[in-house]
């Protein structure tokens, strides 16, 4: 393809993509395609010679949408949402672009300082005070991780990089049993092992238990382990799960213990000022990770990481070779200092993009109304004397199970076999979760375009095909 050939190509992939959002109701919200069946349409061996465009892009239709899950269809109610807003799609049109690398401000000025500007709005709309500032990283796996380093370095001295761990004490972070497996990992990563993860049971309210956390920091002391930090729950994958985040908080700033919280989904809630009572004393953690790229509009990937005190992360994480040092700037920002990352996409531009669009009340009108839309469902299964809620909504989250009176299957059985069937069914899609033993059904609104129809299209769905099973 030639330069020349870009704008008429460009065009073409616009007007697919406006005619693909127009009509994604039209396709099962999960693929339904088996393993193999998309690969077997790809040849085992790239060409030798190039190919027109038109040919690729046939095949790209006739292809790739059937075998993807259509992530913004208005039905999607499985795991947390993905959205991209269509203004945060064009952003991403044109910073694909310039195709820059905006590891330094040298690099793209431009990006780097509307980076700035951008987590600067997004404290201001979660209502973070002045003195956090951040950085936006890939995924909030990605921010877990730097947090974890940061709060392992901080408590070994800083000696850890240097170092290696093998002769330094051993660090040890603590989380509750409802949070995700993304810490889990960032330990893995970190180099401190599975094993000084502690977790902590929750209590009734499924938030940490902080007296067990007090006492399990106290008995690490005593054995010799070093205490490095904690990470708090803000909207747990599996059912919503919430930390009482000022209670541990403080008692970490009593233990001189760095604290993160991860709000990777709720976070996004929190421009609303009602639901910000789920992460009060959220201005005592160190750090704060919260995913635009979930509930807010902005497309994968983008998650924003709020840090209280920037020179601990980057102490952790810069490392400057000449060739990655800028001369005569005062005053600069490098944000591959702050992330593991060194190459760095322009991932601000879309959130200007989208903040500038919808505005902060747009998108305030649109999370209250998939949290009110997500109790009217519970509310209406609840009224079903064959149903069950498990866990009532956290903000746009709860779950459920089909309990007939009459099963002839074991209920965490048949439960299993309805998530199967209303997915291979594709007017919805939902996934499953394990609470306190009990195999449940998530439920979770977030879909940027969803409407109050796509609720009770969910309804009739569930019902429907609920029954129908029980029947068999």
């Amino acid at each position: 393809m030639k330069k020349s050939d870009y704008a008429q190509w460009s065009k073409a992939a616009t007007e697919w993509s406006a005619e693909y959002l127009n009509n994604i109701d039209q396709f099962p919200v999960r693929a339904q395609t088996a393993p193999g069946d998309i690969a077997k349409q790809i040849p085992d061996a790239p060409p030798e010679a190039s190919e027109t465009m038109e040919s690729i892009m046939d095949d790209f239709a006739r292809i790739v949408p059937e075998g993807m899950t259509h992530w913004q269809h208005p039905r999607f109610f499985a795991y947390f949402p993905s959205n991209a807003a269509p203004a945060a799609m064009i952003a991403e049109q044109l910073a694909g672009s310039m195709a820059a690398q905006c590891m330094l401000w040298q690099t793209s000025p431009s990006a780097t300082e509307i980076e700035v500007r951008m987590v600067d709005w997004l404290r201001q709309a979660v209502g973070l005070p002045e003195d956090f500032k951040g950085v936006f990283q890939d995924t909030a796996s990605t921010a877990t991780l730097c947090a974890v380093l940061t709060m392992r370095e901080i408590a070994l001295d800083w000696r850890g990089n240097q170092e290696g761990l093998s002769n330094l004490p051993t660090t040890r972070v603590y989380a509750s049993t409802r949070t995700h497996s993304s810490i889990d990992k960032a330990l893995w990563v970190a180099g401190m092992g599975q094993n000084n993860l502690v977790k902590i049971s929750t209590k009734d309210d499924y938030s940490m238990d902080v007296d067990e956390l007090a006492k399990a920091i106290k008995e690490d002391r005593e054995n010799g382990l070093l205490p490095a930090g904690i990470v708090v729950c803000v909207g747990g994958t599996s059912m919503g799960a919430t930390d009482n985040v000022r209670e541990v908080c403080e008692l970490a700033k009593r233990e001189g213990l760095y604290t993160h919280i991860d709000a990777a989904w709720a976070g996004s809630a929190m421009i609303c000022p009602e639901y910000r009572h789920l992460w009060e004393g959220a201005e005592l953690a160190d750090s704060i990770v919260l995913n635009p790229h979930k509930w807010l509009g902005a497309s994968m990937e983008c998650s924003a990481h709020f840090v209280k005190d920037p020179t601990t992360l980057v102490k952790t994480l810069a490392i400057q070779p000449e060739y990655l040092k800028t001369y005569g700037k005062d005053g600069i920002i490098n944000f591959s200092e702050w992330s593991v990352q060194l190459g760095r996409r322009f991932r601000a531009l879309k959130v200007w993009f989208l903040l500038r669009a919808y505005g902060l009340e747009g998108l305030r009108e649109m999370i209250r109304n998939h949290v009110t839309w997500s109790e009217e469902l519970c509310a209406r299964l609840d009224a079903c004397d064959d149903f069950e809620i498990v866990t009532q909504p956290i903000l746009s989250l709860f779950t459920f199970r089909y309990k007939p009176s009459d099963s002839r299957v074991e209920l965490d059985e048949l439960n299993r076999q309805l998530v199967d069937a209303i997915n291979d069914d594709g007017r919805i899609y939902l996934t499953q979760s394990v609470h306190d033993g009990v195999f449940v059904i998530r439920f979770m609104t977030g879909q940027f375009d969803m409407t109050h129809d796509d609720i009770n299209i969910a309804f009739d769905t569930i019902v429907e095909i609920a029954r129908g099973l029980n029947s068999q």
